[in-house]
């Protein structure tokens, strides 16, 4: 039997999944639910689900997708934005993305999109 996250009806179950490499605007999820997503690249690279990213994000306090705080005193340095050089799959219950910073450790899981949609609704709950 089934568990309800592994059923193909979950909410954490896309219907489809569009990503925008060519325009860079993003990720686009419609979910089983009727719910839609949308996640900036950024969002997406400042919410990096690796152990690595995890951690940095939790010494500095910071939710995902929240970007990195300049240290006191820095100067701004120009960075270019964060953006795939690819994606994959990754069976039927992740993505991963291959950034344009050689950082390609994050498997994006549905239920995890899910978890830190950034959208209005979500944000509220």
């Amino acid at each position: 039997m089934q568990s309800p996250l592994q059923s193909p009806t979950a909410a954490t179950d896309p219907k489809s999944v569009k990503v925008n490499l060519s325009t860079g605007t993003g990720v686009d999820i419609d979910w089983n639910d009727g719910h839609a997503s949308h996640y900036a690249f950024v969002y997406l690279r400042d919410a990096c689900p690796c152990a690595m990213c995890n951690e940095e994000r939790d010494k500095a306090g910071r939710q995902p997708g929240q970007p990195p705080k300049p240290a006191p005193g820095a100067l701004p340095m120009f960075k270019p934005a964060a953006k795939p050089v690819s994606a994959e799959p990754v069976g039927k219950y992740a993505i991963k993305f291959n950034w344009n910073d050689n950082h390609d450790l994050g498997l994006y899981s549905w239920k995890y999109l899910r978890e830190i949609c950034p959208c209005e609704e979500c944000k509220a709950d």
